[in-house]
């Protein structure tokens, strides 16, 4: 597998690196290797095609409308 070795790496880029991968629970190199496969495999969103997306889940769920009723219902019965 190759070797990549990042030189001149300002200090709060790694600091914030550093902090990501304890959170994370992985090592510095992990970390770095998960940043950059999400930068790199990320691709432009066309948002009418996403809105049509969203809109087309939401027609499968089949969701009520919330009303000033339900809600006023809702909260009238309180929590079970």
């Amino acid at each position: 597998m190759p070797s990549l070795t990042i030189k001149n790496v300002p200090d709060d880029l790694y600091d914030r690196l550093r902090e990501s991968a304890n959170e994370h629970r992985r090592s510095l190199n992990s970390e770095v290797i998960v940043c950059l496969e999400r930068a790199l495999r990320s691709r432009s969103v066309d948002p009418e095609a996403f809105l049509a997306r969203i809109d087309a889940l939401h027609k499968q769920l089949f969701l009520t409308e919330l009303s000033d009723e339900i809600l006023l219902k809702a909260k009238e019965e309180g929590r079970p």
